[in-house]
Order: structure tokens, then sequence, then C-alpha cells
């Protein structure tokens, strides 16, 4: 039996600009963190033949080209598993449709497991390589790179990623006062809504493509914020990040109507008149969770809990995907 875990993550600059149909021409940049709330993959070898796969639906396959998802039929042929009598498992602490990167943090501990199995030894970036791989050059799902890189890496990273597909990671240099401020001052609030980010993606995806003149400017834009947010954070201004993090969010709304609504955009006024900072819907947009920045979390919690959002709280993961048990 083997357990692997790979981390969701929340955004913190440059998000949009690590779709290829934006990177392969103008080169893009962002900034993330990984948080300690987790997807988790066990694979077992059962007695019997075939693919019994738990997920939010129970499959069984015969052979590999039989299995319905996606993801994991495409990991077991990419990795070469030759084995056909397993169990695969999937369990999450938050579900997919939430904007924390639910799909890349499967792929990454998916891989990571197989891999395993195969008693192969494989780099962090090598696995986020491979459910990039996937994602986009099989499945063809519009979607970028920063959330099977971050899932894979762990920590407060930012990625520059080239055209022709390459990815430079590098941590961001936070001071240890700065990096606990960010962590204790980020509050995260869930809007109820739930949707897929590939229809939303789909929409950037193809104006991109076309090279519509107001999306090519907006991402030019948004990766111009998450250098200046880098910068922000590495010199300990983090009010500075939070006035960047506003401006990101008004420019991100720009890019599609589906990108919010009333609700949520009464919701993001009122946390500014109770204590946030600057804040943004995490994710592609259109639900999942609002993130705020604060200097008075108490006043912000209340507020935001008398609206009836739910908080969740978190940490930064520094460890990335990893192996939880091997028997």
């Amino acid at each position: 039996m083997i357990i692997t875990r790979s981390p969701l993550r929340i955004s913190l600059g440059g998000g949009g600009t690590d779709l290829p149909s934006y990177y392969e021409a103008h080169g893009g940049f962002l900034i993330a963190a990984a948080i300690d709330k987790h997807c988790y993959i066990n694979v077992h070898q059962r007695f019997e033949e075939g693919f019994l796969l738990k997920y939010s639906r129970l499959e069984e396959a015969a052979a590999i080209d039989d299995i319905t998802h996606p993801i994991i039929r495409e990991a077991l042929k990419l990795v070469g598993v030759t084995e056909r009598n397993l169990e695969i498992t999937s369990m999450a602490d938050i579900p997919a449709g939430t904007g924390l990167g639910s799909s890349g943090s499967f792929t990454t501990a998916l891989l990571k497991a197989l891999h395993t199995l195969r008693k192969n030894i494989v780099r962090p970036a090598e696995i986020a390589a491979q459910a990039c791989q996937i994602e986009i050059n099989h499945l063809h799902e519009p979607v970028g790179k920063q959330d099977q890189y971050i899932a894979a890496v762990g920590g407060v990273t930012s990625f520059h990623f080239l055209p022709g597909g390459s990815v430079e990671v590098l941590p961001v240099e936070l001071a240890e006062e700065t990096l606990f401020n960010l962590q204790d001052n980020l509050l995260l609030f869930f809007t109820g809504y739930t949707r897929s980010a590939s229809k939303i993606l789909k929409e950037q995806d193809e104006k991109t493509k076309r090279l519509d003149p107001e999306m090519v400017e907006n991402l030019h834009f948004i990766k111009e914020l998450g250098v200046q947010s880098k910068e922000a954070l590495e010199a300990g201004d983090l009010r500075e990040f939070a006035r960047l993090m506003h401006v990101h969010w008004q420019r991100k709304k720009e890019r599609s109507g589906g990108m919010s609504n009333s609700q949520i955009n009464e919701w993001y006024d009122y946390a500014m008149a109770n204590g946030a900072l600057g804040g943004k819907l995490i994710g592609a947009g259109g639900g999942g969770f609002l993130m705020f920045y604060t200097e008075n979390s108490t006043q912000l919690r209340r507020a935001m809990r008398g609206r009836g959002l739910r908080e969740l709280r978190f940490r930064f993961d520094f460890e990335g995907t990893k192996i939880v048990a091997q028997d």
C-alpha cells in the first residue's frame, strides 16, 4: 500500500499568465503558496484482477484503456504501469471546483504514488512537468501550469513560464517575520459557489489565441503585478502586497463576465469596509474562496461570519508532493 499527498494552493500574484496560449508568446510569471490542505492518493495491489477506482464515483475496469477517469487513465499509461490488479482511492480536504488547484494536486499525488509503485525516483519538477503533460497535452484542458508546480514543490514560490515549455522555479525570499505575518493575516472565506475552472479559462485561452488586444494587455498587466507583488513580499511591505492584490482583482474581473457576480462583489466590498486591505477571488473565478489580507483579523472574521461565510484556516506547506506511508 502506498499513500501520497499533495497540497492545495493559493495564488499570490500573476495568475493566468501560466497558460500556454500566453506564455508561449510572452513568457509568464506568477507567485503561489502551497497550503496545508491536501489531496491524498492510496494505491493498493489487490488480489483480484482489474482496476478498482474510488473517487467522486466508484469505477471498475478490466484494462487501462477501459478506465473512464481521464487523469487516472493517462497517468497509468505515462508511468508505464504493468500491474493489472490495482485499487486507487482519492480523498481531499477540500472539494474540487473551489479554486485551490485540486486537479493539479490530484495529478501530482497520483503520479508520485505510481512512480513509487514502479520504484522510480523522480524530482518534484519532473512530476509537475508530467502532470502538465497529462492535463494540457494529452487531455487538452485549457489550464495553466501553476497548480501542478506549486503542488509538487510546495512553499511560497515564484515561477517563470518560458516559451518552449520550460519552467524556472525560485522560492520567494521572505524574512521570517514577513512569512509569519503573511500566514497569519491572509484569510480565506468560502463563497458557497463551486465551478469548473476549465469553462472559465477556456474563454481566456481562446481570446489569447486570437490575440484579442484587451485580453493580452490585461495579462501583461497582471504579469507585471506579479513581479511587483514578489518585490513587495521580499521587501516585507505587506500593505503594498495587499494593495496590489486589490488592483489585481479589479483587473481580473475584466477578463470575463463570469469572473464574479453581484453577491461576490458585495461580500468583497463589505470585507474592504471591515478591515481588509486587499483581496481577490482565488482561482479561475466564478466561485470558490475569497482571500483577504488584513491587519485586523478579528474584525474581518466577525464581519464575514455575520454574512454567513465560512472561514478556512490554513498554514503554508513547505513539503510539496510526498509519500505519507508505504507498506
